[in-house]
């Protein structure tokens, strides 16, 4: 290879594959150099640097500098030099630089040509790679078409047009589908993989939630017109799934309009997904209300919300409690991730007995915080207040609202809330670093004055209750059995975490 044929490679590949020119160069300086290498017995770095301009080349031998306590196994003379030695030359030069020296070029005669041309070629398509990534590092989350070309260990090579190629994963895959090659397939672009050692790859997937969305805007053209938007999806690939929609033109049917006349448009989408079913569900902006749609085909008997902790007790008769879990958890876990809430699903048994006593361990709370009798603590339980600081600071008005409450009782329930509150403070600061730690008294279903009782023992920390037995916790505190048992458990989790 002459310098006529340096410029004549550099400028057919260039043009052929659409790679620049300074691309192309840079392949074949490194090819030559690792090339050149190999006619070397020993160790050597060499930097070669051809000239655009009339294809001559110039050889480089170099040194990276090294700093003076690397260990001296570790040091590789034939390519290295140490920071000390290298500033006798240079007194600027840093660790990480380099110094060089030019040499006489070594004849193309006598490096392996066809060595060469095995380095050109793996740069030229890791160039192709690295621009195939830019045309659609765009493009995360779309719907991307191809042609199975090859499968290799159960992963999928897909010709996906313009030469390109993307990887299907196996793990991406929608559980017992069967692909072979020449077959067409529908993923999402799901990222661009920069770990592969032969340069950036497309990565498609079947399993991600996206997909079932993409595949909806094209079955639904109400969905690409804007007067019907999809909100959110949940899938259990293979099996089952959930899509939230809501409609932005009255006269539409957000759940008809994506179901399709005698279901055509939803069958279409299942038989996409191998047999997936999916349950189109009614957004709502009331979070309640959503959770409610969320959950079918289940009906929902009450629903009980924890703000504080985001999630949502779901009563629904014992004759649907396996229906409304589904199989291995099935539809409550698809209806908790597509609302966002933490859903605990239950009898409609099991949820009473679950009301009453935590209505109970409110009253007792509103009783001794309050020095009411049952009856004022049950009227504020029945009227929705469940801690010192919502009766402490809820506005008076609301408070007067309640019928079998005047301004005085307001006003003497508000002041022994105040007092209360300062009360507990007080026990906090006192305590001082003995104080329980935000954690525990969380985890106490947030009842301060049980968990600085515990800190009174010593009990500050949830680490510090995991150690506990259920009967040593109830030796501390008043507490059931149960609730004491709950709460060690509790603690324990961090352990298997």
């Amino acid at each position: 290879m002459n310098n006529k044929e340096i410029l004549l490679v550099a400028e057919t590949v260039s043009n052929e594959k659409g790679i620049s020119r300074d691309e192309i160069f840079a392949a074949l300086e490194f090819a030559l150099a690792a090339a050149a290498r190999r006619t070397y017995t020993i160790d050597v770095d060499l930097r070669i640097e051809i000239n655009k301009a009339d294809g001559s080349y110039r050889t480089f031998r170099r040194w990276m500098v090294v700093d003076d306590n690397l260990p001296k196994e570790e040091q590789v003379p034939t390519r290295q030099i140490t920071l000390s030695a290298a500033q006798i030359d240079d007194p600027d030069i840093q660790v990480g630089d380099f110094i060089e020296d030019e040499i006489e070029n070594i004849p193309f005669a006598r490096i392996g040509a066809q060595t060469a041309k095995q380095i050109i070629f793996q740069k030229i398509r890791e160039a192709e790679r690295m621009q195939m990534a830019r045309r659609y590092e765009n493009r995360i989350g779309e719907l991307i078409r191809g042609t199975i070309k090859r499968i290799d260990r159960g992963n999928f090579y897909v010709d996906i047009g313009d030469n390109d190629e993307a990887f299907l994963p196996k793990e991406n895959m929608i559980p017992r589908e069967s692909l072979r090659i020449g077959n067409q397939v529908r993923a999402v672009l799901e990222e661009i993989s920069m770990d592969n050692p032969r340069g950036p790859q497309v990565v498609l997937s079947r399993r991600s939630d996206a997909l079932i969305k993409a595949l909806f805007e094209i079955e639904v053209p109400e969905i690409n017109q804007g007067s019907i938007e999809i909100i959110d999806a949940s899938r259990d690939p293979g099996s089952r799934a959930k899509i939230a929609v809501k409609t932005h033109d009255q006269r539409i049917d957000p759940v008809g309009a994506c179901v399709g006349m005698r279901g055509s448009r939803v069958q279409n989408i299942t038989k996409e997904l191998a047999g997936e079913r999916v349950d189109i569900v009614l957004w709502d902006e009331n979070p309640v209300q959503f959770v409610i749609n969320a959950m079918s085909p289940a009906e929902v008997m009450s629903v009980v919300v924890d703000e504080d902790r985001h999630m949502m007790d779901i009563a629904v008769s014992q004759d649907k409690l396996s229906q409304a879990i589904g199989r291995g958890g099935q539809n409550v876990r698809l209806a908790s991730k597509l609302t966002g809430w933490e859903l605990n699903v239950m009898g409609s048994d099991e949820a009473q007995q679950k009301y009453e006593k935590e209505s109970g361990r409110i009253i007792d709370l509103f009783i001794d915080g309050l020095n009411v009798d049952e009856e004022v603590a049950e009227i504020l339980v029945r009227e929705g207040f469940s801690t010192l600081e919502e009766v402490a600071y809820v506005p008076v008005f609301e408070m007067l609202e309640i019928e079998e409450f005047d301004e005085e009782i307001v006003e003497a329930l508000r002041d022994a809330a105040v007092e209360a509150l300062n009360n507990k403070k007080a026990l906090l600061q006192n305590l001082g670093e003995s104080a329980p730690t935000p954690e525990l008294i969380a985890l106490l279903d947030d009842n301060e004055l049980l968990a600085i009782t515990l800190a009174k023992s010593n009990i500050r920390t949830i680490d510090d209750l995991a150690e506990l037995s259920t009967d040593e916790l109830c030796e501390l505190i008043e507490v059931e059995e149960e609730d004491a048992s709950r709460y060690i458990m509790a603690a324990r989790q961090s352990w298997f975490e």
